[in-house]
């Protein structure tokens, strides 16, 4: 191939050679302007695709970061409640404690009614406290709407039984607040395994004032009852009624039956009956209403007395049920804010990590290209220096 050596040539390439310096200086000039190495992703295709997928990572955190902010922020407010809930049910327990007491003037107990009353309200109001969004904590996912009902003077729920689960890290996940079922609703009776109540028909002046497994897990889950034949004397009736056996009880000791130890006070008389049976289940409300219900019985007799306190005894037993599911609602949610500080301790090393993966592909190095443009500078310099020369320059010159 021949090569034609011209004016024209010289001067094309001479003018190509500026435009290519030009250019150069100028994506340094963006570089520097910037502070990015990566100004198009023509700069480096590889490192350009990888880094849109770190910013998608670092997106993802920071979501995951207010997803947790929002999730910490209930869980907080459940807390809270659960807290009040506790001590209003310490004051129901002594205020029943102290109502057990069977000189206790009917003016006293009807400031006990107020007081329960007043504090059922309270737990009303607790069990529909929303988030400060306008979304209820204890409605489950169903919380756009209260999730506690009063129907008839009974509370209803409206809630559902489901329980969110949210992402606050790379594959971690946080439970949101309790629903209300589980908080307010099917709390144990009893013991939590085993119960017992005297019979509405007594006429001693018997209480039962504990009953619970002896530890010894004989008991079957089976129902039975104890028919007294005389105040210390007494026969033990399966679920159907037919005699199984008979004993004598002394006053102050426990009777132990079928892995079951039950504690009596006070003279049962001839054909009272105290039944035993698989714990149940109830609400916390329903157990406050049985309570005000009992303080507001006629105690004008000793039987009448006796069956007020075996109802305020068994509302004692519930009520530390309650208490008891408060503390565990507590741990739960303890555990999901625990959880939420873990979640951020990995999520603030991934961003640190990630950022520096980031600027190790994108950022500048200022020396580098400082140098690099001042090198560029020059031959730019250089170039229009030889172009300006060329322009004086002929072949027509050469051939003279």
């Amino acid at each position: 191939m021949n090569n034609r050596i011209s004016t024209g040539m010289m001067f094309n390439q001479s003018v190509s050679l500026m435009m290519a310096k030009q250019a150069r200086m100028s994506h340094l000039e963006q570089q520097i302007a910037t502070g990015r190495r990566l100004v198009t992703a023509k700069d480096d295709p590889v490192a350009s695709g990888a880094a849109v997928g770190l910013d998608r990572t670092l997106a993802s955190l920071e979501r995951m970061e207010l997803n947790a902010g929002n999730v910490q922020n209930r869980l907080g407010l459940q807390e809270n409640a659960l807290a009040q809930v506790g001590d209003m049910m310490g004051r129901i327990t002594e205020l029943t404690v102290y109502a057990n007491n069977p000189a206790l003037a009917a003016s006293d107990k009807q400031s006990m009614v107020t007081e329960i009353e007043a504090i059922r309200g309270n737990l009303l109001a607790l069990a529909n406290s929303t988030d400060g969004t306008g979304r209820y904590l204890f409605g489950g996912t169903a919380d756009d709407s209260p999730p506690f009902s009063q129907v008839d003077g009974k509370v209803v729920y409206n809630g559902d039984q489901n329980q969110r689960q949210v992402e606050v890290g790379p594959d971690t996940y946080v439970l949101d607040a309790l629903p209300g079922s589980e908080i307010f609703l099917r709390i144990a009776t009893g013991d939590g395994h085993v119960d017992g109540a005297a019979n509405t028909a007594n006429t001693g002046t018997g209480v039962l004032t504990n009953v619970t497994r002896d530890g010894s897990d004989n008991w079957n889950g089976q129902a039975f009852s104890v028919r007294f034949t005389a105040a210390d004397q007494y026969e033990l009736l399966d679920a159907g009624g037919a005699v199984v056996s008979t004993g004598s009880m002394k006053a102050g000791d426990d009777l132990v039956l079928n892995g079951v130890r039950l504690h009596i006070d006070g003279v049962p008389a001839a054909g009272d009956r105290f039944e035993v049976s698989a714990a149940t289940s109830r609400d916390i409300f329903s157990t406050l209403d049985s309570l005000i219900g009992s303080l507001k019985m006629d105690t004008g007799t000793a039987a009448k007395s006796a069956a007020q306190q075996n109802l305020l005894q068994s509302g004692l037993r519930d009520v530390a049920r309650a208490s008891e599911r408060m503390i565990d609602s507590r741990a739960a949610g303890g555990a999901q804010l625990k959880a939420l500080d873990n979640a951020a301790d990995m999520r603030e090393s991934n961003t640190v990590t990630l950022k520096g993966t980031l600027s190790q592909m994108r950022d500048l190095d200022y020396a580098d290209a400082i140098s690099q443009y001042q090198l560029e500078s020059t031959a730019l310099q250089a170039a229009q220096t030889l172009f300006s020369q060329m322009q004086q320059m002929s072949l027509f010159n050469v051939i003279r």
